[in-house]
């Protein structure tokens, strides 16, 4: 019986390869779920690893997968479990009357539909201890011009995370976390916006060219230390620069 778990979203590259790569190095097992598999981390690491192909802004896909026995499975010799809702994406960018619907609908679900149907999915299956760490942005806190989406989508899982914490469950530990920002492929797609869509692009190329991208195993190290720190959950939003520069 393993006493920790871990589920982890959008393992297949970036930050989330990272981030299971961190817990997979820890022993802790891990099941992945994103739209493609991750080869390498599974070469690597057979008898901890386990994929789930799946597109999570699939609302009606996601739910039958939760239904079904896979996850059951996996919470049923676990102690104690860990939730990281990784997966997200940045577009629609642009102007209020520029975006898709469509889109928009898309970014929701899988921004914001897919953490909340986890967490209380693993919440209903699981009676020991756990975990659920948010993948946020300081685009959450702050308005970004073109950003409506992302940053609307974002605030939600702040706002999520400061309301389970309000049910004051020693056994429900929250966070809300903002990584700061990172090499990741949505950083290059930032770059590769227009500014007429994002006023703000000439900042996110500067940060680049000036090497102040965190590489994504350092902060993957980083968000797997705190999300295992018995203080985890004392706040539910925070900022992983800032709880650095605390220590």
């Amino acid at each position: 019986m393993h006493a920790l778990k871990a589920l982890v979203t959008g393992h297949s590259r970036g930050l989330g390869a990272a981030v299971a790569e961190a817990l997979l190095q820890r022993g802790i097992p891990v099941l992945a779920c994103a739209r493609q598999e991750n080869t390498a981390l599974a070469a690597r690491f057979p008898e901890l690893l386990r994929q789930q192909r799946i597109d999570l802004a699939d609302t009606g896909a996601l739910a039958a997968w939760l239904d079904g026995e896979a996850l059951d499975l996996f919470c049923a010799d676990a102690s104690a479990l860990i939730l990281i809702n990784n997966a997200g994406v940045l577009g629609p960018v642009g102007s209020l009357d520029s975006q898709n619907p469509a889109a928009i609908g898309q970014a929701v679900a899988l921004n914001v539909g897919a953490p909340l149907m986890l967490a209380a999915a693993l919440a209903q299956r699981h009676d020991g201890e756990l975990r659920i760490l948010h993948i946020s942005s300081g685009a959450a806190r702050f308005a970004y011009p073109g950003w409506s989406i992302y940053g609307a989508t974002k605030a939600a899982l702040d706002q999520h995370a400061r309301a389970v914490a309000a049910g004051n469950r020693d056994d429900r530990r929250i966070c809300s976390l903002a990584p700061g920002v990172i090499d990741t492929d949505m950083q290059a797609e930032i770059r590769g916006l227009s500014e007429t869509s994002f006023p703000m692009l000439k900042k996110f190329q500067k940060l680049k060219r000036n090497g102040l991208l965190t590489p994504p195993a350092e902060a993957a190290a980083r968000i797997v230390d705190y999300v295992l720190d018995p203080e985890f959950g004392a706040l539910a939003t925070a900022d992983l620069r800032e709880l650095i520069s605390g220590e």
